[in-house]
């Protein structure tokens, strides 16, 4: 039904998640994040948003990703049917696969990152997604794009894709939470879509909110006559 990728930049602390999926809205049911607690993929047959919130909370706790999973999933008695990644601060990373989850189904990891699907054309997805990040340059962000897309090159979902989501945190950036909730090319549309949010004007305007390390920033007078009409506003 989904495959998914959860990984972290030794070099700057940056995680990134994404993933993609025959069905509606992934980003908003597969992936969760929090820069003081790592990322986690919550999917399967019957995908649980509630351990994807509560493996955040046991690793915002100091638990390690494996800690948080194997706490998360034990309890649940409809375990079967779900599978769970995650991935904490320190870039390790732990996954369940429930045994009624639909093949193919399993997970791969590698340094800092974890791929994870189900009712995939086969294993070789998780293999190619995994390979074309672990060899990708770029931007945390373009990898995970590459990544996504070797992954369907490979076979992707067994039924197509509908839908295909990103999420890249940092303590010295805003969040970049993307989403196609619906299309017939998801990931075309999603690598559009974040090359519009990284473009002029609204990557100028990002630049201006707060962040962790920046909590209280502002835009000045003059960043305000710089952009003009061209801000992007949320109200």
């Amino acid at each position: 039904m989904t495959f998914s990728i959860l990984a972290r930049d030794a070099e700057t602390g940056m995680l990134g998640g994404a993933a993609a999926t025959g069905s509606l809205c992934v980003g908003g049911w597969v992936l969760r994040g929090r820069v003081e607690a790592g990322l986690s993929a919550s999917q399967g047959t019957a995908p649980s948003t509630l351990w994807g919130e509560a493996t955040l909370d046991e690793m915002q706790s100091g638990a390690s990703a494996a800690q948080a999973v194997s706490r998360v999933t034990t309890p649940d008695t409809g375990r079967a049917h779900r599978q769970l990644a995650a991935l904490d601060t320190h870039g390790g990373t732990a996954a369940f696969t429930g045994d009624a989850s639909v093949p193919a189904c399993a997970s791969r990891s590698a340094e800092r990152v974890i791929v994870t699907g189900n009712m995939l054309t086969s294993e070789s997805v998780l293999d190619a997604t995994l390979e074309a990040y672990v060899s990708a340059t770029g931007s945390m962000a373009e990898r995970l794009l590459q990544a996504l897309q070797a992954g369907e090159a490979a076979g992707s979902d067994s039924r197509g894709l509908m839908s295909a989501a990103l999420l890249c945190l940092g303590p010295d950036m805003p969040p970049l939470s993307l989403r196609i909730d619906y299309s017939e090319t998801p990931l075309r549309d999603l690598t559009a879509l974040y090359a519009r949010a990284t473009a002029r004007p609204y990557a100028d305007w990002s630049q201006l909110v707060p962040t962790r390390q920046a909590p209280f920033r502002a835009p000045s007078e003059q960043d305000l006559q710089r952009l003009g009409a061209a801000t992007p506003t949320t109200d």
